[in-house]
Formats: structure tokens, C-alpha cells, sequence
């Protein structure tokens, strides 16, 4: 099937929202896209027009993106690209969406810090240490067994028959 795939750079406009549906989790934030241009004229740089998408994220996705997205942020969303128009009030209304397949902080407007996920089944604490068990045999002292101590090797061979 032919599909049109996108690649915007742009901010994170909206919190995102997360939902935990029958089909898995799904999450949808607003990205803000603004063209720049070099504005002759005022020999500097412009901020064009601003086209806003509504990002939609799917299972592992939406559960990262959910967590790692605030308002604000630079990202790189990929995805495959859907325009829809419908009426609503007697008013045509056109809307684009990008069905995110990665999505990304752009490093080039600062720095991340990477954090793999675990599986699910990962995200509960480790389990403490088992203590390591007591291979000696107790020797037969009067002292308490806290304090004894084993006899160095050579004295053990010596005292063997």
C-alpha cells in the first residue's frame, strides 16, 4: 500500500494525553511545525507560517512518549501521514495527523538522556541479594559459632593421622 511518510521537526504544543485501550496504549500530543526563512530585508531570519498535527502513538511508543514528552519539547516525529476533512456546523474543517512510528527529541536544539525500557515484567524492584550460603561445617567448640574462626590449611594437614 502506498503511503505518504512524513518526517516533522518541530515543538511539543500540547501535554500529551495517555489512554490505556482494549487494543494496548495509545497517547496523542499537538506538534507546532514553523517554517523559517531568511528575510532579505530585514537581513535576518523569520518565523513563517505554523502548521499544527496531531501526533498518535501506539503501544511501547505511547507508553515513552507519554512519559518523555513535556510542552515545549524539540522532537523529530516520523510517521505515516493522514489529511481528513469533514463538515461540522455547516464548516469544512481539515485536520492533519501523523500515526507516529518514531518520535524523537532533536538533538540539535539540545541534548537527552537515554533510558532503554525494560519489559514489562522488568519494572518491579530486584530482588535483595540471597546471602551467601555457609559451605563450612561448625567445628565443635565451647566458643559461640559467631566466634569461631576456621584453622589456617597447613594447621588442618598437620593434625590429619
Amino acid at each position: 500500500m502506498n503511503e505518504t511518510m512524513v518526517c516533522a521537526v518541530g515543538n511539543v504544543a500540547t501535554q500529551p494525553v495517555f489512554r490505556e485501550l482494549a487494543a494496548g496504549p495509545s497517547a496523542r500530543f499537538r506538534l507546532a511545525v514553523t517554517a523559517r526563512y531568511w528575510d532579505r530585508e530585514k537581513n535576518a531570519w523569520t518565523d513563517g507560517h505554523t502548521n499544527f498535527f496531531t501526533v498518535w502513538a501506539n503501544r511501547q511508543l505511547a507508553t515513552n512518549a507519554a512519559t518523555s514528552l513535556t510542552v515545549g519539547d524539540p522532537v523529530v516525529v516520523q510517521g505515516r501521514l493522514k489529511v481528513r476533512t469533514e463538515t461540522r456546523e455547516g464548516q469544512q474543517w481539515t485536520s492533519a495527523d501523523i500515526d507516529a512510528v518514531a518520535i524523537g527529541h532533536d538533538l540539535a536544539r539540545g541534548t537527552a538522556a537515554f533510558r532503554r525500557t525494560g519489559r514489562p515484567d522488568a519494572t518491579a524492584p530486584p530482588a535483595p541479594p540471597r546471602p551467601e550460603p555457609d559451605w563450612e561445617t561448625p567445628e565443635e567448640t565451647s566458643d559461640p559459632p559467631a566466634l569461631a574462626r576456621p584453622e589456617p590449611v597447613a594447621a588442618v594437614a598437620a593434625a590429619a593421622p
